[in-house]
């Protein structure tokens, strides 16, 4: 009998889940700021009676998901934003270094445009954000900037439109920006 090599069926990533602090100021910056579609909305979920939030989703069985609204991100993963409230709940972003640190990269087509965009929307571009195009290794072609969301996320804007340096040597691949 032959096993496969990883999970059975895998096809790609289907969305990212984000709690924000202030879910209406989330809203508003994923759709009038990033220009994402929103196209609908749950909750509220709790379970006061048994573990159900905990056995679900391993958070605190007393946790509530108030809101649930899910973006559409061009032709890529969705991005599901939550408002959640629970006794134990951490109120501090993780950073990239902590552990299940995290960022949000989106490709975009003329980063300078982007960075404008963002700019003139007060977004917060890190220092050396928008540098030179990588020249060589497997990302050569890649230019990125990281940014924060309005509650301090971190996210990432990048593109490179004539593929990245791994791209010559495989067709592992599941997007090209030049097709």
């Amino acid at each position: 009998m032959t096993h496969s090599k990883g999970l059975p069926g895998l096809r790609g990533t289907d969305h990212l889940g984000i709690t924000a602090p202030d879910f209406d100021e989330a809203v508003e910056f994923f759709t009038h700021v990033l220009g994402l579609e929103p196209f609908y909305d749950m909750g509220p979920f709790e379970s006061n009676e048994d573990d159900f939030m905990l056995d679900m989703l391993n958070v605190n069985p007393r946790a509530v998901i108030r809101r649930v609204k899910q973006f559409r991100c061009g032709s890529n993963t969705n991005i599901e934003l939550f408002e959640y409230e629970s006794p134990d709940q951490r109120r501090e972003m993780p950073k990239n270094s902590d552990w299940g640190g995290h960022h949000i990269a989106l490709y975009v087509d003329d980063i300078d445009v982007a960075m404008d965009h963002l700019r003139a929307h007060d977004i917060r571009l890190m220092p050396g954000g928008g540098g030179p195009t990588i020249k060589d290794g497997p990302e050569a072609g890649l230019r990125s900037c990281y940014f924060l969301t309005p509650w301090g996320m971190q996210m990432e804007l990048i593109t490179y439109p004539d593929g990245k340096g791994y791209t010559k040597d495989t067709d592992r691949r599941l997007w090209d920006p030049r097709s």
